[in-house]
């Protein structure tokens, strides 16, 4: 007999990571959803198995890099709008808007990942990464 016919493969429970990852899109419509997500995901991430630790950890990094990136993308906007009436800030406004939007996106591709490999039953390979 091999050991995979003795130990037995221990299933973890898909439901609250992807309850943290739909809360997360939902945020979209509404932005209190994301908060919620964020505190499902810290509450949850300590007593989780390894593989729902790794989804913890990459939506709540999701999260905070999500917010920086945001936020330096609102200030350049803030800071450019003023300045595009004198035609200097429009670079400025332009890229802040830009990066606002980048970031938009790259949030739904991270929790769409999260997704993809939750339904595989798989940890997510680099849950520390700031990238996909």
């Amino acid at each position: 007999m091999t050991d995979a016919a003795i130990t037995p493969r221990v299933e973890e429970d898909k439901v609250l990571p992807a309850v943290v990852y739909g809360l997360y899109l939902l945020g979209f419509t509404n932005g209190l959803t994301f908060f919620v997500g964020l505190i499902l995901a810290y509450v949850n991430r300590d007593a989780a198995g390894p593989i729902n630790a790794s989804h913890y950890t990459f939506a709540i990094r999701t999260f905070w890099l999500a917010i920086a990136w945001f936020l330096i993308g609102l200030m350049m906007t803030i800071f450019g709008a003023p300045l595009s009436l004198l035609l200097v800030g429009i670079p400025v406004l332009m890229a802040g808007i830009a990066i606002m939007g980048a970031v938009g996106v790259w949030f739904v591709v991270r929790c769409v990942m999260g997704i993809y490999y939750l339904t595989r039953g798989e940890a997510y390979p680099r849950p520390r990464s700031w990238l996909i």
